[in-house]
């Protein structure tokens, strides 16, 4: 079959890109090719239809979003231009549709975040119109971001996110979104954690890979703390920095791989003085990760599986997670792990038997205590590491995405 995955954006490194990708790499094992349409795509996601107003970046996006969600009350206009947007959006999904055959439509996150209105609504109504099978994967629901709650579309947030539409088989990344999408809408959906190739280990570094540490500055000695995640409020990571604090170890280098942007205010900015204030050492190296190799500005660029190897002890500070991708590439790399136990963490991935450094809101000596063994003691992280592995290997390996889009495959068959 065709499969066609959908998104504000497939490119980068963002959970959903990622997690994406993995569904693309089964699907084309099972025999079946994939295409995707978004506004903004990179390499891999090839052969695509590249519609940039589908981003939630784009202008119109943007001006709906904080429309709808600062006003209680829009007027008419509004809506109208929603619709209107919707509708030229819908003919570009089925344009889509059509160019590529799809055969099942893949829509990551885009029916379950209001981050562009128009286009939920147009994805919705182009599944209404064209019957289309849709494996609709969602990873956050808009009713579990703040920001979202106080708004002036309930109406629209009933109608798109999620559509509640016959051809579609819904499908959610934790056991909590699985529970409250059939409590709040009377919708059944499968489970699918986040995954990683746990059957083929992590290759060796490369000669690429092994130029990492001189590209930004550090030496073979320097033991770097990483935090492998994008540079936003609900990761928490002012936690990190301040265990970085009290570890006080000159040692450690603090080194935080993801970008800014995909959220307002200054966050980033606050990070940074905060670590200044703390007198750790640290590094933002954004500019030096990307989905691809290659080089900018002089400098070269990493995926972030090149630069996994190099960490000492990853930080997750999440507040919140609907899953948690970083924390299972985590265990897949084999590196230990320092977490604050956040909502789906204790649901869906302690239970499972994963060790870790755990924190729960504050940075206790105990926590420091803990984490400077790990740190110190190599026989200590063998045994985490290996440990964590073959939890992964059991219960977010490839072969559980498998078995739940076998079955997502065939629900769709009976539709």
């Amino acid at each position: 079959m065709n499969i066609g995955f959908i998104s504000f954006r497939l490119a980068g490194v963002d959970g959903v890109s990622l997690e994406t990708f993995k569904l693309a790499d089964v699907f084309e094992e099972m025999g079946h090719q994939c295409f995707y349409c978004g506004g903004e795509l990179d390499e891999k996601a090839q052969a695509g239809m590249l519609v940039p107003e589908m981003h939630f970046t784009d202008s119109v996006a943007q001006e709906h979003h904080d429309e709808a969600f600062s006003n209680p009350k829009p007027e008419p206009k509004f809506f109208q231009e929603v619709y209107h947007t919707a509708e030229n959006l819908r003919r570009a999904v089925e344009q889509f549709i059509r160019d590529y055959k799809i055969d099942v439509l893949v829509p990551q996150n885009v029916l379950a975040i209001p981050m562009n209105i128009a286009l939920s609504i147009g994805i919705a109504n182009a599944i209404r119109r064209t019957r289309v099978k849709t494996l609709a994967h969602h990873h956050d629901f808009y009713w579990e971001r703040e920001r979202f709650l106080a708004n002036g579309i309930q109406d629209i947030l009933n109608e798109a996110f999620p559509p509640k539409l016959q051809p579609v088989v819904h499908m959610v990344i934790n056991k909590a979104m699985q529970q409250r999408l059939n409590a709040f809408r009377g919708i059944e959906a499968l489970y699918l954690p986040n995954v990683f190739d746990f059957e083929n280990p992590p290759p060796a570094p490369d000669d690429y890979t092994k130029t990492f540490r001189s590209e930004i500055g550090l030496s073979d000695d320097d033991l770097i703390i990483l935090q492998p995640t994008r540079i936003v409020r609900r990761k928490g990571i002012e936690h990190a920095i301040e265990l970085m604090r009290k570890l006080n170890d000159e040692r450690l280098v603090f080194v935080i791989t993801g970008y800014e942007g995909d959220e307002k205010g200054g966050y980033g900015t606050g990070l940074r003085e905060q670590a200044d204030r703390a007198g750790i050492r640290y590094k933002f190296i954004g500019d030096y990760v990307g989905s691809e190799r290659g080089e900018i500005n002089g400098h070269k660029v990493y995926e972030l599986w090149d630069i996994y190897p190099h960490a000492h002890l990853i930080t997750y500070p999440s507040i919140y997670e609907g899953f948690g991708n970083a924390l299972i590439e985590t265990l897949y790399f084999r590196k230990p792990l320092v977490v604050n136990t956040y909502p789906m963490y204790l649901t869906d991935i302690k239970p499972t038997g994963v060790k870790a450094v755990e924190f729960s809101y504050d940075i206790t000596d105990e926590v420091v205590a803990k984490t400077r063994q790990l740190i110190d003691d190599a026989s200590l992280r063998d045994d985490m590491t290996e440990h964590n592995y073959q939890v992964g290997l059991e219960h977010f390996s490839y072969k559980i995405l498998r078995k739940v889009l076998q079955h997502a495959l065939q629900k769709l068959d009976s539709r």
